[in-house]
């Protein structure tokens, strides 16, 4: 037998996967008029079956392991270990948590968040506050608080909260060997966010991410931070903000996708500005001070 065949075998494992598999544990959004298009982290990409394509930078490409490596702009190693890791291994943990608010016989598509582990707490602080350089005296308020927790494969999550602090999704970020990210299955983007300030500052920065959020607010406590959970041009809960007379500014990173979603979110919402990070994102800028 070959020693590359446990590696075939990997492979052919996690190709069976479906897009939208993927495309819903990177957070990606279906389009309400165009089932076949979703909006990703790297922009609009239109999905037939396997196949893939993304319009905007004219690449496509067939089966989960292409779709991981466009969207997460990695090698064809790393692409299977994330899908191993998410979408076949995380995902049935997801299912077999106590502490999953689906229920283990939900219905597709329910919240079913992971089970906190404090064990795993120290592991999650080491990442955010050693590699991503985030205060701890912003991390412990969210962590006393509930919205950042750790799960028991030490996992970083970061609670989305709608209405009356309900909560409706989670990021995900890897915080092992393999830094990956991701979102909870059931998570209802449009529904609420992840956020860290004081609501009655004025000013309110949207960026992609929660670490993004965090560094922002680290550079700049006093605006109100809030992640989009991916670069997205119309969120469901952005117009709700401005009519509360907020300055909205949008804070996505330097990058062709973030352009182009802050174009289009200021097309839409002409009140929102853009405030371009001086650097790729606010953790980059972050961590070079």
């Amino acid at each position: 037998m070959s020693r590359y065949d446990p590696w075939r075998r990997r492979a052919d494992a996690v190709r069976r996967i479906s897009l939208e598999t993927v495309l819903l544990g990177r957070g990606a959004i279906r389009d309400v008029r165009d089932k076949t298009k979703w909006h990703t982290e790297r922009g609009p990409v239109s999905v037939t079956g396997t196949k893939f394509f993304d319009w905007h930078q004219g690449l496509g490409g067939g089966g989960a392991i292409d779709l991981v490596m466009h969207l997460d702009q990695t090698d064809f190693t790393s692409a299977v270990a994330w899908l191993e890791h998410y979408c076949m291994t995380a995902s049935s943990a997801d299912r077999a948590s106590p502490a999953c608010q689906a229920g283990a016989d939900a219905r597709p598509g329910s919240l079913c968040l992971p089970a906190r582990d404090d064990r795993k707490l120290g592991q999650v602080r080491r990442y955010l506050q050693d590699e991503r350089q985030l205060p701890a005296t912003h991390l412990e308020p969210l962590i006393e608080d509930g919205t950042l927790y750790a799960d028991p494969r030490g996992n970083a999550v970061f609670l989305l909260l709608g209405k009356q602090r309900r909560k409706v999704g989670a990021e995900l970020r890897g915080t092992g060997p393999r830094v990956w990210r991701g979102m909870v299955r059931g998570t209802q983007k449009n529904r609420g966010f992840f956020w860290i300030g004081s609501q009655e500052l004025p000013v309110i920065v949207l960026c992609e991410s929660a670490i993004d959020a965090i560094s922002c607010f680290a550079l700049s406590p006093d605006r109100i931070c809030i992640s989009t959970s991916g670069a997205r041009p119309d969120p469901g809960w952005l117009g709700a903000l401005l009519n509360r007379d907020y300055d909205i500014y949008c804070g996505f990173d330097v990058d062709e996708v973030g352009h182009e979603m802050a174009r289009q979110m200021m097309h839409l919402h002409p009140s929102v500005k853009r405030l371009v990070p001086p650097g790729h994102d606010w953790n980059d800028v972050l961590t070079s001070r």
